[in-house]
């Protein structure tokens, strides 16, 4: 009798288990749409890039995204919510850690505003940026260890400023527990250790709040097709104008979360450009630091020679304190540079007093841009020695065959190495083009003509190293020729205007908001100097911002 009395109670509380399970199956937080409408309504954008073929993925879907985290996120009211937003939103990881100090703000909390807003924004067809495509399921629970940490004492000795901080990844950044995507359906199920970078933020105490979509491959698959989009993630919304504005690439979910403020701060990466595009599309600080300075192991490539990731965030205190919680010396990257940096970390206390400054201005961005102009006059006003120069003209010939021949060697190198064989089929650019023409509408819409292009290119080791030397030689005499003859700290430069420059060059930039347009489309203030010279453009991009505050949220996501 006991027997049956036990197995009817088992069976019960199985069927119980079955009853709740199927409950949670049955929560749909989202419903896919027919984007037709908003695709034919930008079909005659005057941006070729922006007449869209879709927007919303056809292989994501968000419902297993955002479900792991529901029942956690459903917690906090909108009253709760409310009182929150002041202490959060748009405020400086300094003035949040404090909040916590004081007792005013637990790390859970902290988290669990960061999910709320992702979860009102994104899961609302209306509102989406198609950003976030992918979480920590684990997040609230790392928030909670922290916070008993916090009660016990634990956490009272010294702490890195990122500690406990949500921060978002773009999604070619390997990272533990969350598929590294590139964008590429061929790389859905691609899992992997945490790349060297992650490994330090981690150390450091962040918390890793998700991924973030990207165009797909880092912009070089399809020529000419929109920013922001991938098959993987749909097509990434710029929040100060959802399908009037570009978001920039190729970290276009890096920028537009950032903007959106779903996160302290975003990591993105930069061949040329894709750091600097989105933050100056987006309205926020973005650093592409010298080639050396953070490692890219276990980071989806286009080019050993010229990829880095770098910090994106809603100011320059914040990128400072990011980017130096992902230094560290990385044996497995040969361009892995042994320093301490020095003043990285401090370089937001020390603001350059602008009569110590001295600033090359680019005379075409004088005569052509309003801003920039009235900007450079400001800066001038405020007590800077402004040096008016013209660049020299240098060749940039070749610079695709770099991104050609290192993606060929590159990629193929990090599938051997990073990815699982059972998962991932794919072991070569080749094999990509194979997988994507096997469904061409689903997986490349726009087409692979750069990734065709890389199969063709016969440059040889030999010539892609004369290339490779002289446009380095080129990129650094467009900018030294002013500044060693001037003794300039940094050239003034608009948005990704001379990334290009930058990139083969080696130098670092530092773009910081500048204002906006009369369409109302963001613009920013760039700062290119010597290698090495991150400490030096921080401390004088805290200046410039200090004086010159021009960031301001987008109006639909204030909220």
């Amino acid at each position: 009798m006991k027997k049956h009395l036990l197995l009817l109670v088992v069976i019960m509380l199985s069927a119980c288990k079955n009853e709740q399970d199927a409950k949670k199956e049955e929560v749909i937080l989202w419903t896919p749409y027919n984007d037709s409408i908003e695709v034919a309504a930008n079909a005659d954008h005057e941006n070729g890039r922006m007449q869209y073929k879709l927007i919303q993925s056809k292989v994501l879907d968000k419902n297993e995204v955002f479900t792991p985290l529901y029942e956690e996120v459903s917690k906090l009211t909108e009253a709760a919510y409310k009182e929150l937003l002041p202490m959060i939103l748009e405020q400086d990881i300094l003035v949040i850690r404090n909040h916590i100090k004081e007792g005013r703000l637990t790390y859970e909390n902290l988290v669990l505003f960061y999910l709320y807003r992702i979860y009102k924004y994104e899961l609302n067809n209306a509102t989406t940026l198609n950003t976030v495509i992918a979480l920590n399921k684990d997040v609230v629970a790392q928030a909670r260890e922290l916070d008993k940490q916090n009660e016990m004492g634990v956490t009272a000795q010294i702490q890195h400023p990122i500690f406990g901080m949500p921060i978002l990844l773009k999604d070619n950044i390997n990272t533990l527990g969350m598929k590294t995507t590139a964008g590429s359906i061929a790389l859905m199920d691609n899992e992997v250790d945490d790349s060297f970078i992650v490994q330090q933020l981690k150390h450091n105490g962040a918390l890793i709040l998700g991924k973030v979509n990207l165009s797909e491959w880092a912009y070089f698959l399809c020529s000419g097709c929109p920013v922001g989009y991938s098959a993987y993630g749909g097509q990434t919304l710029n929040p100060y104008g959802r399908r009037i504005f570009e978001t920039g690439g190729s970290s276009s979910g890096s920028g537009t979360s950032v903007a959106a403020n779903y996160a302290v701060a975003a990591v993105g990466t930069e061949t040329s450009g894709s750091i600097l595009s989105p933050s100056s599309q987006n309205s926020v600080v973005g650093l592409k630091p010298t080639i050396g300075v953070l490692s890219r192991s276990g980071i989806v490539p286009i080019s050993s020679t010229l990829d880095t990731p770098g910090p994106m965030t809603k100011n320059v205190k914040d990128n400072a304190i990011l980017l130096s919680a992902m230094l560290g010396y990385d044996e497995l990257d040969s361009a892995s540079v042994e320093d301490v940096y020095p003043g990285i970390l401090s370089s937001y206390l020390h603001p350059t007093p602008f009569s110590e400054m001295r600033l090359g201005a680019i005379k075409e961005l004088m005569e052509t841009d309003s801003i920039y102009k009235n900007t450079v006059e400001d800066l001038k006003e405020a007590g800077t020695t402004i040096i008016e120069f013209t660049p020299p003209e240098v060749s940039m010939d070749g610079f695709l065959s770099i991104l050609n021949i290192d993606m060929r060697n590159d990629l193929k190198k990090y599938l051997k190495e990073n990815t699982d064989p059972e998962l991932v089929k794919i072991t070569s650019i080749k094999d990509v083009v194979t997988f994507n023409i096997a469904d061409s509408l689903v997986r490349i819409p726009y087409g692979q003509a750069l990734f065709e292009g890389i199969l063709s290119d016969t440059t040889t080791i030999a010539q892609l190293e004369e290339i490779k030397s002289n446009l380095e030689k080129n990129g650094q005499t467009f900018f030294d020729t002013a500044m060693d003859k001037y003794k300039l700290d940094a050239v003034l430069s608009i948005n990704n205007y001379h990334a290009g420059y930058a990139a083969v060059a080696k130098y670092p930039a530092l773009t910081i908001p500048m204002g906006y347009k009369t369409s109302g489309e963001p613009i920013s203030l760039t700062f290119i100097g010597k290698p090495y010279s991150e400490a030096n453009l921080l401390r004088i991009g805290k200046s410039y911002e200090d004086k010159f505050p021009k960031r301001v949220i987008s109006a639909d996501y204030q909220n």
